[in-house]
Formats: structure tokens, sequence, C-alpha cells
């Protein structure tokens, strides 16, 4: 199980980056061209975060799953010392929670604003926070605190 977790966890972490930067570009797109905001940019916000609610749930019970995890709240005391563990045992997780909150608070305020260009607008700065805090959060092969393949 812990290996499927790891592949779909690192798998889906790729839709939440395409779709977000789609969602990013047609909400800036649509902004700057003051177009109609339409019922595709609609769904392109409505599946944005819903991939970003999937790639949730399946990050906690990789969580909770995850040996290291494990070791670091079993051994707290010497795992606070490892900048790999308290990445994945907090940073990572406390982040993406975050983005995720704020995927879904603009995901709801886009939706009920009464104009399209203010609809365009939320979900633009919204999602953008959202995008910033994740590619902070995503253990990259470059990363100074902890890093994994681009593809597990």
């Amino acid at each position: 199980m812990y290996q499927t977790l790891t592949f779909l966890h690192s798998l889906t972490r790729w839709l939440v980056l395409i779709s977000l930067m789609y969602a990013i570009y047609c909400s800036f797109g649509g902004y700057f061209s003051n177009r109609k905001f339409t019922e595709a940019d609609n769904k392109v916000r409505h599946w944005t975060a819903t991939i970003a609610h999937i790639q949730l749930v399946i990050g906690m019970i990789f969580y909770f799953k995850s040996p290291m995890i494990q070791y670091f709240w079993k051994n707290f005391i010497e795992a606070k010392d490892s900048l790999e563990h308290v990445f994945f045992g907090l940073i990572h997780i406390s982040l993406m929670i975050t983005a995720i909150i704020i995927i879904t608070i603009g995901s709801a305020l886009a939706k009920r604003k009464p104009s399209d260009k203010e609809q365009f607008k939320t979900m633009g700065i919204w999602f953008s926070i959202a995008l910033i805090i994740i590619f902070i959060a995503i253990p990259w092969p470059f990363s100074p605190f902890a890093n994994r393949p681009y593809f597990r």
C-alpha cells in the first residue's frame, strides 16, 4: 500500500501543479482581456480545487502510513535534529494544508463574486498564492530542505 500511495501522491502532484497553473493562466487572461467568466472557467476553478482536495486526502493517508513520519513522532527528540524529518513531519504537511485552504477559500470567493472581472481576479490571486506555497513545500530534487525525484 505504501508504494501505491507514494506513486499516487507523486503523480497527483503534477495534476495539482498543471491545473493550478492553467487556472492562473485562465484567470489572469480573462481578467486582462475583460472576458466573461464562462462555464468553462467555472469548471477550471472547480476541478482545480477538486484535484487539490484529492491530493490532500492521498497526502494525509500517506502521512499517517509513512515510516519516516512514524519514526519522527516516536523519536521526536532525535528526529527533530534532522532537517529531512522535520520537513516531512511538520513543514511539508503544514504548508500543503495551508495551500489547500487558500485554494478552497479562493475558489469559494471567486464563485460568489458578482462580476466576471472580480471572479477572475479573486481566482488568480488566491490560486497564485497557493501555488507559491506549494512550490516551496514540494521536496524538489534541488530542494535544500529535503529532496525527492520528480517521479516516484
